[in-house]
């Protein structure tokens, strides 16, 4: 019994310490703003996640995002042209990962084809609007 009672100590001296360095976070994480939580979110759920997640699991998805982030922008500052990230350095990181190097392939392709398409559109809204004025 007397075992125990240490243990139950022990316990409740752990979880007071928690609580301390859980203040501790919330109050320096209050004041940085998060970017990606309403976005992981829905990634989450749709990786079979619950509709609601923790939102400490989010937090916790999302520091690593943006570990990944800054890591692989201060790689690309070293590559090429030093303190300037261009698209080769991103491509040139990610050529030995195939499913990386596809989806950055997919999305510039995609991102010219947008581009296109509202020249197109500005285009054709353009002359609308001579016409109208004539």
């Amino acid at each position: 019994m007397a075992a125990n009672n240490t243990t139950d100590e022990h316990f409740e001296g752990a979880d007071f310490d928690e609580d301390v360095d859980d203040e501790q976070m919330v109050s320096t994480n209050s004041g940085r703003k998060r970017l990606f939580s309403k976005e992981l979110r829905c990634m989450m759920f749709g990786f079979g996640d619950d509709k609601n997640p923790y939102t400490e699991t989010v937090d916790l998805l999302e520091d690593l995002v943006i570990e990944y982030i800054a890591e692989t922008t201060h790689r690309a500052m070293e590559i090429g042209r030093t303190g300037r990230v261009q698209v080769e350095d991103i491509i040139f990181l990610v050529r030995k990962d195939q499913r990386k190097y596809a989806r950055v392939k997919d999305l510039l392709t995609m991102n010219e084809e947008l581009k296109k398409a509202r020249k197109a559109f500005d285009e054709i809204k353009y002359v609308g609007t001579e016409g109208k004025l004539k």
